[in-house]
């Protein structure tokens, strides 16, 4: 869709102030930049420990005396007499237990182990071909373990930086299970007025949104998924991408201006130059790594909501693994405190559902606040891209840093 001028213009100004989630505050490398990596140990891990040990040992038998001494009392001399009892006479030798024939284990990988290369999720739409672009509609990816209430969950928007909600709008949603096969019909859903529906998964119904309970009998299994909308009125179509893993799963988060871009506020540019902000070199290799370890990929930045779309381009464009993506939830973006607050109640969501980060990257104070309100530890597992973090965390001056340390981690795959 064209925007006039003075709508990029407007947006421009608006992410130079937005789109930093506080600001980068670049330091020369610290004295932890070559710290070697440690494998983590925070709570999710002591959870997700591999398959458990051999069968109990049964308890010892052994056996015990039951006839009694006989005497003579017509001698001045007792002497010991055999019994007569009907039980076995004991002995010194003790029967062989189960412990005795204990074996070995099979290894497994870790529950929840991203062992399988992630799904492009790439398949030809439902629907009329004759798609409209619509910059503005974007779905919520989400997490979720297994067991819980999962939702489709999506805002329909239009006109820029406006962002105008499309309310009372009719929406087909369709299910691409495990990113492939035939796509399915879940049902139809209709957009929201200002405060019609409860917040869902930290969603505040700001009108337009799109929240629709996936019924039990057509619930996801493990896996990475693609639901796509459909609004009826114009055709025009929406995305969102759904993991489901079981509590304790290994993941990674990050954030992206600053941190994974080469600018803080290169986003704002290359939106208005219709390209893809360049990438921090090593940046996805480094990130390819933790991926191909069984590391589940997240996202996380204080973006504009409408956003979604060009960071989900910038995390294909630039080669790194295809995760879930969480902007803010504003049009403007979060700043400093505010990101913070943002960033914080997602890690806060994610270890309501048993999940906890084990490595964490940013470039801010911001990150570094919220990393350290999470408790991700250990401390080197807080990693910071040209910034000194006051909480202790690692400094790197270059992705480069990383690539021996990640490739020497622990496969959560493969038997060591």
């Amino acid at each position: 869709m064209a925007h006039p001028p003075l709508v990029y213009l407007g947006l421009a100004s608006t992410l130079l102030l937005a789109c930093g989630g506080g600001g980068a505050e670049t330091a020369d490398s610290s004295d932890t930049a070559g710290t070697t990596m440690t494998e983590g140990t925070g709570e999710t891990a002591s959870t997700t420990a591999g398959p458990g040990t051999s069968a109990g040992t049964d308890t010892d038998a052994s056996g015990s005396d039951t006839g009694g001494a006989t005497t003579t009392s017509d001698t001045d001399a007792t002497t010991s007499a055999p019994t007569t009892s009907d039980t076995e006479p004991a002995t010194d030798t003790e029967p062989e237990t189960d412990s005795d024939a204990t074996t070995d284990t099979p290894w497994e990988p870790t529950p929840g182990a991203l062992c399988e290369p992630i799904p492009t999720c790439e398949a030809a739409l439902p629907g009329n071909p004759n798609i409209p672009e619509a910059l503005n509609h974007r779905g919520r990816d989400m997490f979720y373990v297994e067991g819980e209430d999962q939702w489709v969950l999506a805002k329909f928007a239009e006109a820029g930086i406006l962002d105008f909600d499309l309310e009372n709008e009719e929406v087909a949603i369709y299910l691409l299970r495990d990113c492939e096969g035939p796509w399915e019909f879940l049902g139809m859903g209709a957009t929201t007025d200002d405060g019609d529906h409860p917040t869902v998964e930290g969603i505040e119904d700001t009108g337009g949104r799109l929240y629709y309970q996936i019924p039990e009998d057509k619930k996801l299994g493990p896996g990475r998924h693609r639901i796509h909308m459909i609004l009826t009125s114009d055709n025009s179509r929406a995305d969102q991408y759904i993991d489901v893993v079981p509590p304790g799963a290994p993941l990674f988060v990050t954030d992206v201006d600053g941190t994974l871009t080469t600018s803080e506020f290169i986003e704002f540019v290359d939106l208005l130059l219709g390209t893809t902000p360049m990438a921090n070199a090593f940046a996805s290799q480094a990130l390819g790594i933790l991926e191909s370890k069984g590391y589940h990929p997240m996202y996380v930045t204080a973006r504009p909501e409408f956003l979604y779309k060009r960071t989900r381009e910038f995390v294909e464009v630039r080669g790194f693994p295809n995760g879930i993506i969480h902007t803010s939830l504003s049009k403007d973006g979060a700043l400093g405190s505010e990101a913070e607050i943002f960033k914080t109640d997602e890690f806060s969501r994610l270890a309501d559902k048993g999940l906890v980060p084990t490595f964490v990257i940013g470039n801010s104070e911001s990150d570094a606040d919220a990393y350290n309100n999470a408790g991700i530890m250990p401390l080197d597992h807080r990693i910071f891209f040209q910034y000194d973090d006051v909480h202790g965390g690692r400094t790197i001056d270059s992705y480069q840093e990383l690539l021996a340390d990640f490739e020497a981690l622990p496969d959560h795959c493969e038997p060591p």
